[in-house]
């Protein structure tokens, strides 16, 4: 038998906890790597092994389904999804898979496991071809409900290429600070990364292939975050001199945006609800060189809050949501929600943009964002907004290769 593999044992751990809990699988993979002692090369192998698993739930457990019939408790199955997506979708060795899958196995389990795994092994071939006829719901998975709400939305075809998009690790991206305190050691930065460039419609986003610089990190001089993000920032337009408020700004990578199509941060206003949110943000903008006029803890909703405020040119709303643009990068959304949750979030939304719009100067204009791609919590929060509607901006996936976002630029 194999040496037991700290990275499987490691998202073996996660997977059961993340079942358990209602935990994210980020958070726990976090604090079972650190206490477990992984190396860097072992939590990123940890990493895929636990967010593959999860992003395949359907497909493994049909899988599972066709080898043993009946019950089966919960660690054996965490240990055939584990060994099951090794064979089925990844490039790891087959004999690897199997064998390291097994080693984790308790004693009276590993035969189980070992004829599973082997069976397996031998029909993989016919059933990858079988596979492709299956239910989008099990060969994709992803719950029922939100297919049909993609197909209604946006077709068979969009819905699964987005399927298959939310299936595949997300590529990093980064984003030059052009506010980085070293002005000459940012452009010695730029002229390493300028092949990388993604053109002039995402102006200095790049990707980036392997871990980020640290030491660019460190200093300031880059922030990782999606092109996508750049999408409401842009259609707000800060002018300098304008008074801005990004209302919802944790964990400030607009408000960082947002200072650097404005060249500063002197009449930047930036709030968040949470107030532990509000310490990393705080820390985000520290680094990256960038003072906002005001950090502050405000919960929009409550009577009478940001009374003290200017009044403001533009606001940018980046309102909290179902996420759905963004589960290629957030393995637990699609596990989360359920039908009734987008109603849900689409009234907290609108409340946000007509309580907020009250702190726009005559003729302001508000900026709502969202990462999500639904219609209640887009168009339809817009059009119940009574505000004047001037230009909406969207990506989606499957079309421009990004995150999903939509943004929306409204006039009192």
């Amino acid at each position: 038998m194999s040496r037991e593999s700290p990275a499987r044992r490691c998202a073996l751990e996660a997977l059961t906890e993340w079942e358990d809990t209602s935990r994210f699988a980020a958070d726990i993979l976090d604090h079972l790597s650190r206490r477990m002692r992984l190396s860097p090369q072992d939590r990123g192998l940890a990493q895929d092994l636990l967010y593959g698993v999860i992003r395949n739930f359907y497909l493994l457990d049909e899988l599972i389904e066709r080898f043993r019939r009946g019950a089966i408790k919960n660690q054996t199955r965490n240990l055939l999804r584990l060994g099951l997506y090794q064979l089925f979708k990844t490039d790891i060795a087959e004999h690897a898979a199997v064998n390291e899958t097994v080693s984790l196995a308790r004693q009276h389990e590993r035969s189980l496991v070992n004829a599973i795994l082997r069976s397996a092994q031998r029909e993989k071939a016919a059933l990858l071809a079988e596979i492709e006829s299956w239910p989008l719901e099990d060969r994709c998975s992803h719950p029922a409900f939100l297919i049909d709400r993609w197909t209604a939305q946006y077709g068979p075809e969009a819905t699964e290429a987005l399927c298959r998009w939310n299936n595949e690790p997300p590529a990093v991206y980064a984003r030059l600070n052009p506010l980085a305190r070293d002005r000459e050691a940012l452009e010695r930065v730029r002229s390493e990364i300028e092949p990388s460039l993604l053109g002039e419609a995402w102006p200095d986003f790049f990707r980036i292939e392997g871990a980020p610089n640290a030491e660019w990190l460190r200093d300031g001089f880059i922030y990782v975050q999606d092109p996508s993000t750049s999408v409401a920032c842009r259609l707000l337009d800060p002018k300098p001199g304008e008074t801005i408020l990004d209302a919802c700004a944790a964990p400030g990578g607009k408000s960082a945006l947002l200072a650097a199509l404005m060249g500063s941060a002197n009449n930047l206003h930036v709030a968040d609800a949470s107030e532990s949110r509000i310490h990393s943000m705080r820390e985000n903008l520290e680094r990256l060189g960038i003072a906002p006029a005001s950090i502050r803890q405000v919960d929009w909703n409550r009577s009478g809050e940001g009374a003290d405020l200017p009044a403001f040119d533009a606001i940018l709303i980046d309102a909290p949501c179902s996420n759905t643009g963004v589960m290629r990068r957030r393995v637990d959304v699609r596990w989360r929600l359920d039908e009734r949750d987008f109603e849900r979030q689409a009234k907290p939304q609108l409340a946000l943009v007509q309580s907020l719009s009250r702190l726009l100067k005559p003729g302001g204009r508000i900026v709502y964002s969202t990462c999500s791609i639904d219609r209640v919590e887009n168009e339809d929060v817009v059009a119940a907004s009574g505000l004047k509607l001037v230009e909406t901006r969207t990506t989606l996936p499957w079309r421009d290769g990004f995150d999903g976002a939509f943004a929306a630029l409204l006039q009192a």
